[in-house]
């Protein structure tokens, strides 16, 4: 890890939201490498030479084990006109771990969730990625966790 510039935490450890980041940056190459080539998920992992974070290893398991339900609240929620194949792989992925843990994981902010993924989508994506990612994850909360129900 390279030393972090002047004025950021002087040791060396990456803070709890830098790790979690992280495994959500692990989780997207995973389901990425496993749509491109065509392979489940779980052969991906078990090719792995160390084993991901655990929070890496749950996000893209439950992607996963989930991808037929979130699929089919992505294609309702994507403009009519516009087909969840045809959007970017990683626009896609980033849509799939964000709606995963807003349908699945309750304990987890949802305006954390959707930051999570806006900031993939930026670093990732394309320059129209961010707005777009925001702008369906925010359809996605509002099915998943209705008004009222987060704390």
């Amino acid at each position: 890890m390279s030393p972090r510039p002047s004025g950021e935490r002087g040791d060396l450890e990456p803070t709890e939201a830098e790790s979690r980041r992280s495994a959500r940056e692990r989780a997207l190459e995973l389901l990425y490498e496993s749509e491109s080539k065509g392979v489940p998920v779980a052969d991906v992992l078990a090719g792995l030479p160390l084993a991901p974070d655990p929070l890496a290893v749950e996000l893209t398991t439950g992607v996963d084990a989930h991808r037929e339900r979130i699929d089919d609240v992505l294609r309702r929620l994507v403009a009519p006109k516009w087909s969840l194949e045809r959007l970017a792989s990683v626009d896609r992925a980033v849509l799939r771990i964000a709606t995963f843990e807003l349908f699945e994981a309750p304990d987890r902010s949802q305006a954390l969730v959707i930051n999570e993924a806006v900031v993939l989508a930026r670093r990732f994506g394309t320059d129209d990625s961010p707005r777009f990612v925001n702008g369906v994850l925010s359809a996605v909360a509002a099915e998943a966790r209705p008004a009222g129900a987060e704390a």
